[in-house]
């Protein structure tokens, strides 16, 4: 008892620190909207509409080059949800009327159909992620008879990792065993907040007494690594309200928590139009959130992985960001990061199924239309529904590789080539961000510093050159919180 009491106190003393060496005026110079880099470039530079031709003959050529080698990753978006989170600004489509999960299950087949057509051999399953909308929306029934059909088509690779998102309100025990004989073994739960007040207000009335039950009942099926999902920045938020629900996520253990930032964007989220501004925590009160947070989760064993992502020791997460080092010396998988954030999964070829999913060919990504009448029409005509897009150079797969060095491996090293736009766009940046203690670089790479390591969408835009063409130096950077 008296160890443990010691090795907590030694991290909740390192967790103070770390977060004290973080000043004010460091993170107010830093907050600014910057993406979260789950592709470069990021949507905002695509084009509208792409060659559905051409993007068919790309794939085709990178799937004969990629599947053999690293299998591929399969994005199924499933968009319906009962009610609106009024937070919440993904694709969705709200309806109490489930006689649309068959519907939607037959043309997101079809669809897989069309990109089996492409593919000259059997796929190699590497990576399964069922997102929404609310997967757990569809039945056990007919999220088994969708997997099973799309399943008996392809080879699922003895590393695979199978995960969906769950609604703790809705995710039954048949839900957790049906996905779990499948191969799932991840699941992720979207908490958001325990508050009541602040549930009432996003339209997310879930008791805590739920997230506890669906915890608890995955773990008993075998679920090896059972995920929550938190914001800060909600309407109604308050650091004791913040810290209560904290302390709740905690006492359960999750392997790994999302500590995302909400972001207001009314603009293009009509649910967000129901907030009055004035419910919004200020923007020093949302930066006290994150401090709260990440306060708690390192002082209870809780490593942060980057990019909003916090994980403990035994999660797969972990192991992969510290593989080789002192916190994992025997680790062998390495972090990778696409369009599901961060994955262990070193498959760079991604097919998005389903309504406004995205697919990612590695040196080319592209959208299915974003409603669903669009998008039935696109695939009942024999088509994919590919409709926005784009087709890397030379020059972004360069940049696109310095960014996901820098997120997965906080590191990077500058190919000779490029040393004319690095000293035009990056390295002015460089100058200032290690200025403030942020890496240490020179004109053969960079590497971040611990404090840098909070930091890390700042750094990535360091190397995003369509963000630095648009915009001055000094207005680009964004905490990365």
């Amino acid at each position: 008892m008296e160890r443990s009491c010691l090795v907590f106190l030694q991290r909740l003393y390192f967790a103070a620190n770390t977060m004290f060496m973080i000043s004010q005026g460091l993170l107010e110079k830093y907050n600014q909207p910057v993406p979260r880099y789950t592709s470069y470039p990021t949507v905002p530079s695509w084009e509208e509409p792409i060659s559905r031709d051409d993007w068919e003959r790309g794939f085709s050529q990178q799937f004969s080059i990629l599947n053999s080698k690293e299998g591929i990753s399969l994005y199924l978006h499933l968009p319906f949800c009962e009610s609106l989170c009024t937070y919440c600004g993904c694709n969705k489509k709200i309806t109490t009327n489930h006689s649309v999960e068959d519907i939607y299950i037959k043309a997101l087949v079809r669809e897989w159909r069309l990109y089996l057509r492409l593919m000259p051999e059997k796929p190699i399953i590497r990576e399964l992620h069922l997102g929404g909308g609310t997967p757990t929306f569809f039945s056990p029934e007919n999220l088994h008879k969708m997997l099973s059909t799309i399943l008996q088509y392809a080879e699922i690779h003895p590393d695979h990792q199978f995960s969906f998102e769950g609604h703790p309100n809705n995710t039954t025990r048949e839900h957790l065993e049906i996905l779990y004989d499948l191969g799932f073994r991840r699941v992720s739960f979207g908490v958001q907040d325990n508050d009541p007040q602040v549930q009432f207000i996003i339209n997310r009335i879930q008791p805590f007494e739920n997230v506890v039950k669906v915890t608890n009942m995955a773990r008993e099926i075998g679920y090896t690594s059972v995920n929550f999902d938190l914001i800060y920045g909600l309407p109604k938020q308050t650091i004791e309200s913040m810290e209560r629900t904290l302390l709740q996520t905690i006492s359960l253990r999750p392997d790994r928590v999302a500590f995302y930032s909400y972001a207001h964007v009314p603009w293009n989220s009509r649910g967000q139009r129901l907030f009055d501004t004035k419910d919004l925590p200020p923007a020093a009160l949302k930066m006290q959130l994150y401090r709260l947070g990440k306060f708690h989760f390192t002082a209870n064993g809780y490593a942060d992985i980057g990019m909003d992502h916090f994980a403990l020791p035994t999660d797969e997460l972990h192991k992969a960001r510290y593989a080789g080092t002192a916190d994992c010396p025997t680790g062998s998988t390495r972090l990778h990061r696409n369009f599901m954030g961060y994955t262990t999964q070193s498959s760079t070829l991604m097919v998005g199924l389903g309504v406004s999913a995205i697919s990612d060919a590695a040196n080319a990504y592209a959208q299915n239309k974003k409603t669903i009448r669009e998008y039935y029409e696109a695939i009942n005509n024999g088509h994919l529904a590919v409709t926005k897009g784009y087709f890397l150079t030379e020059e972004d797969l360069s940049f696109k590789k310095y960014i996901l060095d820098i997120s997965c491996k906080g590191a990077t090293s500058f190919d000779p080539a490029d040393l004319a736009l690095l000293e035009e766009f990056s390295f002015p940046q460089l100058r200032m961000l290690a200025k403030d203690g942020l890496l240490q670089w020179n004109e053969t790479g960079l590497q971040l510093t611990s404090l840098g390591h909070h930091f890390i969408r700042n750094i990535c835009s360091a190397f995003d050159l369509h963000l630095r063409r648009k915009q001055p130096a000094e207005r680009t950077f964004s905490l990365s919180v």
